[in-house]
This record gives C-alpha cells, structure tokens and sequence, in this order.
C-alpha cells in the first residue's frame, strides 16, 4: 500500500463520518437560530443607519460555523489543518457599534454549540440571551440627554440664553465654547423637563441669538 492508497482510503472514510440526517438537523437549527439573532438584532438596533446586510451575515455566520465544526469533529487530523487554514483569514471591517460585537459571538457561538450536539444548549441559551437584549437594551431611559448649539451676538445675549436654557431643564451644562469677534458659540449637554421642545423656538426669537439648535445625542453619535 503506497501513499495514494492511504489517502484515497482516508477521503472515502471521512465522506461518512457525518450523517447527511445529522447534517441536515444542525444546517436546518442553525438557520433558524441565524433568523432568531437577526431578529434580536433588528428589534435592538440604535445607530444611525440600519444594515439589512450585517442581519443576513449573522444568519451566514451561524450555518458557517456549524459547517466548519462538524468537519472538525469529524477528523481530527483535518481540525489541525482547518486551524492553519483559518488563522490566514484577516477581517478588515471596521466594527460601528460595541453592541455588533456581541452579536457576532452569539452567532458563533450557537454554530459551535449546535455542531457539537449540545442542541438544547444552543436554542435555550439563545433564546434566554435573546430575552436579555431585549430588556435591556429596548429599556428607555429616564431622560436623554441633548446638545443645544447656541450662536450670539455678544457676552450680553449670551448670558440671557443661557439663564433661559438653564430655567426650561433640569440640567445645564456647557461642553464647550467658542468666542469670535461678533459671535460666541455655546456646546450645552442638557436634559429636559419633559417631552416639549418649543423652548429652542424661544430661544432662537431671542435679541441676539442668531440660531439655536437641538440634536438628540447618546455619546457615540449625534442625530
């Protein structure tokens, strides 16, 4: 028996080594837990823009790692080579929000547990980390924070704004100011009292206030 032999008779073994039921199960759960973390995904999703894109590569990323386990714990001579074969791959994206980061893991995570049988693991651990997200990150704060831009005239008009911004919130504070001849522009972090917002047209009908601006702000982005 030469080398050829060997390796043909080890290729027509490994053909066998999982069954196409066993194959079927775990592409067809992992799918549908791809679904179920995409969904998570859409319902908890805060930044600026959604990506429709990123929900079907988690969907991707969960059957793809459940690909790649049941090759593995199939031969463990191919799960050395898979390693090297993997650790060339570079990942150049760049990763928006802190909270995608979690989202990949999951998905890895499940294709991994479900790969490995543990199928019960991976759809109440899902779910269960599913429920979390859902809570947590949907739940609404008290009272979110906003940054008024105010521009005026002088130190003078500068002064009534301000006292007039402080007295419509509860909280006032100056982020940054900038002072130009015949113009001084204010950066306030602010909450306000309640959901009305008609004090920033008071505010900019005032003498000396060229303009007056409020955007919602969450500390990664402003929109």
């Amino acid at each position: 028996m030469n080398f050829n032999d060997i390796f043909k008779s080890s290729f027509l073994q490994n053909v066998s080594a999982v069954q196409p039921l066993d194959m079927l199960i775990a592409l067809a759960l992992a799918f549908c837990l791809g679904l179920f973390i995409f969904y998570v995904y859409k319902k908890t999703y805060q930044g600026v823009m959604f990506s429709s894109s990123f929900g079907v590569t988690l969907v991707a990323l969960t059957m793809i790692t459940t690909l790649v386990i049941l090759a593995v714990t199939s031969n463990v001579v191919l799960s050395l080579g898979m390693v090297g074969a993997l650790s060339i791959v570079r990942f150049r994206t760049a990763i928006k929000e802190p909270l995608d980061i979690a989202f990949l893991f999951w998905s890895i995570a499940a294709g991994i547990v479900l790969a490995a049988g543990l199928i019960p693991l991976a759809v109440f651990g899902s779910v269960f980390i599913g429920v979390i997200l859902l809570l947590f990150v949907n739940r609404k704060s008290a009272s979110n924070p906003y940054i008024v831009v105010l521009q005026c005239d002088n130190a003078e008009n500068e002064k009534d704004a301000f006292a007039c911004l402080a007295g419509h919130t509860k909280r006032c504070v100056v982020k940054s100011k900038t002072a130009q001849k015949d113009l001084i522009e204010l950066n306030c972090e602010i909450r306000l009292l309640d959901d009305s917002t008609d004090f920033i047209n008071e505010l900019a009908a005032m003498p000396g206030v060229r303009s007056a601006v409020l955007v919602s702000y969450n500390g990664d982005y402003m929109g």
